[in-house]
């Protein structure tokens, strides 16, 4: 495991590259059908300024189906094992699922990236305390399979924070290091297209709860709906919510687009920097 420590606020923010390991991915750009595969896509990440590689077995996308926690593995481990001999970042592992988490870790991960933020299984956050990882709490309004079938909110804003709270509150009373704890809204996970362009709007009131914010909304349908364009053609789009989003105090970028995603941000933090 690679020791690591998000960026505080106001540090420059980590770009986090995507390596998809499922068939059923919603960019089939990013799919990496096998160990070979997915190795050249994590070094050409690493070469572009990938700080972080977040790694996928199963898909989250609208209307997904789950896989077995053995066909998880199957998929991860061999990547995985290979990559922590090569890498000189952290290893990102996106599960919800506990035996996957240990599993993964002790292969030499350094952090889960959990789409239910830890509500969903009361194994997790101990699993991840006693490998002294990291985490990425995500909010996310019901499961996968059904999670955009008419998502309703009474305050999108109000309810993604407070559950991103008791999150919080789960990874510290497990013991997680406090500075290897990061937050991500969920664009896309239970929301319309209001609701996300709400929370993009809105992203720097997450702020207040004290850890990094991830934001996560590369080539996703929030993209494609605002530009009425394919998945194949929304990096512009994810590029400029990516840039909104720092501008709002992300810490923290998701994405399939690495050497574009780190050149905007760079731009976009040499503007931020300047006084006068």
């Amino acid at each position: 495991m690679i020791p690591f420590k998000f960026p505080n606020p106001g540090e420059a923010a980590s770009v986090m590259g995507i390596i998809n390991l499922s068939p059923d991915s919603f960019y089939g750009e990013s799919r990496c059908g096998t160990i070979e595969q997915a190795l050249r896509v994590a070094e050409k990440m690493i070469a572009e300024g990938a700080d972080i590689l977040d790694l996928g077995a199963e898909s989250s996308r609208p209307g997904s189906i789950p896989i077995s926690r053995q066909e998880e593995l199957d998929r991860l481990l061999p990547v995985i094992m290979k990559l922590v001999g090569i890498a000189n970042v952290p290893i990102s592992v996106d599960t919800y699922k506990s035996a996957v988490a240990h599993e993964v870790l002790q292969a030499g991960a350094s952090i889960i990236n959990d789409i239910t933020g830890l509500q969903r299984s009361e194994e997790m956050a101990q699993t991840i305390s006693r490998f002294h990882a990291g985490v990425v709490l995500m909010h996310m309004q019901g499961l996968p399979e059904t999670m955009q079938e008419n998502p309703q909110y009474a305050d999108v804003l109000t309810e993604v924070s407070e559950y991103l709270q008791q999150s919080i509150a789960i990874a510290v009373s497990a013991g997680i290091d406090p500075q290897k704890i990061a937050i991500d809204p969920g664009i896309g996970f239970g929301k319309t297209d209001s609701h996300n362009l709400l929370i993009l709007k809105n992203l720097n009131r997450l702020n207040k709860l004290g850890k990094p914010v991830l934001l996560g909304v590369s080539r996703k349908s929030l993209i494609g709906n605002i530009l009425n364009v394919p998945v194949e053609e929304r990096l512009e789009g994810s590029l400029s919510a990516t840039v909104f989003g720092l501008t709002q105090g992300a810490s923290i970028i998701r994405t399939h687009d690495v050497q574009a995603t780190r050149r905007a941000v760079k731009v976009a933090e040499a503007i931020m920097r300047e006084e006068g």
